[in-house]
């Protein structure tokens, strides 16, 4: 489930808010009650890919790879 950001725009107050995707944007400030939410757009969500195991290359072309490999062995 993502986390959206929130600003009321009665009071100022900003929060983020961990909710299902399908649920209703929220209307009702949970500081002054007043219902002057709005859900702000964000940056969206990245793949992250944590442990080991994944690097920068592992999605390369064949033609980046075979000329990495020519390059490697050329300098031995």
């Amino acid at each position: 489930m993502p986390t959206y950001d929130y600003v009321c725009d009665a009071c100022a107050h900003e929060f983020e808010l961990f909710q299902s995707i399908k649920e209703a944007v929220k209307k009702k400030c949970p500081k002054c009650g007043r219902p002057k939410l709005r859900r702000l757009i964000g940056p969206g969500a990245a793949i992250v890919f944590k442990g080991s195991g994944f690097y920068q290359t592992d999605y390369r072309t064949e033609s980046y790879k075979k000329a990495a490999a020519a390059d490697k062995a050329g300098k031995k």
